[in-house]
């Protein structure tokens, strides 16, 4: 590798302009409030112009930032998606698959333990509203696109292959821990750790 590929690979990442800042800072505070009305009123009572209105936005400026109304509140999910897979990818070699898909889940567990109520509200929301449920099972079906490359690795085997589905059954059937313990931490208001109930749903199938 030559010195300037050298460089280049210790350059750390350009920052975001301030266009970039001024739009991140914007689409926090209309999910900040759309949480609030969704949270008073639900969300299917709640419109997209009582959001604009509180927010100071017009309605066609509100869908400029948020493709629908369910994306207020699911857009995040696509960097914790991703933050996920690149802790899987980051786990050791040696441990197994299944040990490493629940360390890479410590990324969630910091993120919801840092604002724990916030993410009570959130998962409360996501658990009573069906079409937030329908939009969240496609964004974790990405996650799963783009976890199952690395289990495959781990497994010596192609992700590719139909015929061998052991990489894609690892990391749905680990989502699908990380659900059930989501619906316990809510259903105990979180009197119990989110990691402990995780330990416990993917000891469950590691048993």
């Amino acid at each position: 590798m030559t010195d300037s590929a050298d460089t280049a690979k210790r350059t750390p990442p350009k920052p975001p302009g301030l266009r970039e800042r001024m739009r991140a800072t914007v689409r926090a505070e209309v999910t900040e409030v759309a949480l609030r009305l969704f949270t008073d009123q639900g969300f299917d009572q709640t419109t997209a112009d009582q959001i604009a209105a509180e927010a100071g936005l017009s309605r066609a400026s509100l869908f400029r930032y948020f493709g629908t109304k369910e994306d207020i509140v699911l857009s995040g999910l696509e960097g914790d998606g991703q933050q996920v897979t690149e802790a899987l990818a980051a786990r050791p070699d040696v441990e197994r698959p299944w040990v490493a898909l629940r360390r890479a889940f410590d990324v969630l567990v910091r993120v919801n333990g840092e604002a724990p109520e916030r993410a009570l509200i959130f998962l409360r929301l996501l658990q009573q509203t069906p079409s937030l449920r329908a939009r969240h099972f496609e964004k974790q079906l990405k996650w799963q696109e783009q976890m199952v490359p690395e289990i495959a690795r781990r497994l010596d085997a192609s992700p590719g292959r139909p015929e061998d589905p052991r990489p894609t059954a690892l990391v749905a059937a680990a989502l699908g821990c990380l659900d059930a313990a989501a619906r316990g931490w809510v259903a105990c208001e979180g009197t119990v750790p989110l990691a402990v109930l995780l330990d416990r749903a993917m000891g469950a199938l590691a048993e």
